[in-house]
């Protein structure tokens, strides 16, 4: 069977809890978690706030020890315990993937709570990347409860694969503010 990929899934907030919203893509509508200050138009590091916009997918990261490689037409990379994410605005690396150690301030891929099992890249601030604009704005899997994300989209883990079947790299990401 073919797998057929949206051209646009689109992000909406609540109006009740600007925190949570729903992910639609084309028939397929899930629940999802943002970030903890909800949609914010001139998003800094460490604000909290989802940014909202048009976003490609620049690709997918997977934890091959914990999930079944995803099916989708984006570019796949298994993430390893050594893999890591810039978030420190004076280095050179800023919202770019980095090899740990490192003493620039950094997220962890490799996480022990699941949230990064499957991580979608969105292009957020990142071509070029405006120091201080904020970095690692991902589509992952939510907690439980859907508690709120540090900016990015999450949806909850048992869902993730049938919404990144049907995300390519032709597919926009637009969160609505």
């Amino acid at each position: 069977m073919k797998r057929r990929t949206v051209r646009l899934v689109r992000v909406f907030s609540s109006c009740l809890d600007r925190r949570r919203g729903r992910i639609v893509a084309g028939p397929l509508v899930l629940d999802c978690a943002l970030g903890r200050s909800g949609p914010v138009r001139d998003k800094r590091e460490g604000d909290g706030g989802t940014p909202p916009g048009r976003f490609r997918v620049l690709g997918a990261f997977y934890r091959a020890d914990r999930v079944r490689r995803p099916r989708t037409g984006l570019r796949l990379t298994a993430i390893r315990p050594d893999d890591g994410w810039c978030d420190a605005p004076a280095d050179r690396r800023y919202n770019r993937p980095i090899r740990l150690p490192d003493a620039a301030g950094h997220e962890r891929m490799w996480r022990a709570d699941g949230l990064y099992d499957v991580v979608l890249d969105l292009a957020y601030n990142r071509y070029p990347a405006i120091r201080g604009r904020g970095s690692a704005v991902f589509l992952h899997c939510a907690r439980p409860g859907f508690a709120p994300t540090e900016g990015c989209v999450a949806v909850d883990p048992r869902a993730i694969a049938r919404l990144v079947e049907r995300i390519g790299p032709d597919t926009i990401v637009e969160i609505v503010g």
